[in-house]
């Protein structure tokens, strides 16, 4: 395989920004409307989520980034691939929903439905990948993982409040 700077820098940056924008709705209310709510016992202390969902990201970036690149030389596995893009998008687009829902609009009803979505999406991505380059997949179980125990959270959250 042939490296490709600008291709590694786009499938980085992209779950990157996404993050990133996750972030500004979730920042503002750690201090206010997050701090006065009832949270589960196994909530890990608020500094640890930033480290963790940036590795998570740049895993999802490297991932993306084979899956973008591999050679494939049959039609049916083009198909495969569009196919695999797509779903790895709209997880990326849940990912940050789940951050508006939770974090700006307070739904947690709705963002415990909506996190159950993701982890699916996840899982069809880890599938879809794994089709293509099976490495991808070990990129991505940490990621679903962490969804997880996240899915954990936000129905605790909800749970106790």
């Amino acid at each position: 395989m042939k490296f490709n700077l600008p291709k590694l820098a786009i499938s980085l940056l992209l779950p990157l920004f996404v993050g990133y924008l996750g972030s500004l709705f979730t920042i503002s209310q750690i201090q206010t409307w997050y701090s006065q709510i009832n949270k589960p016992s196994l909530l890990p202390p608020n500094g640890i989520f930033g480290p963790v969902w940036t590795a998570l990201y740049i895993l999802m970036g490297v991932a993306f980034y084979f899956i973008w690149t591999e050679k494939i030389g049959k039609k049916q596995k083009d198909a495969d691939r569009s196919w695999a893009i797509k779903i790895y998008l709209i997880q990326l687009a849940l990912n940050l929903l789940w951050s508006i829902i939770f974090f700006k609009f307070h739904l947690l009803t709705l963002a415990v439905a909506e996190i159950l979505v993701l982890w699916v999406m996840i899982f069809f991505t880890i599938i879809e990948f794994r089709k293509i380059k099976a490495v991808t997949m070990w990129l991505l179980i940490p990621y679903l993982a962490w969804v997880t125990f996240a899915t954990y959270l936000t129905a605790a959250v909800w749970w106790l409040n």
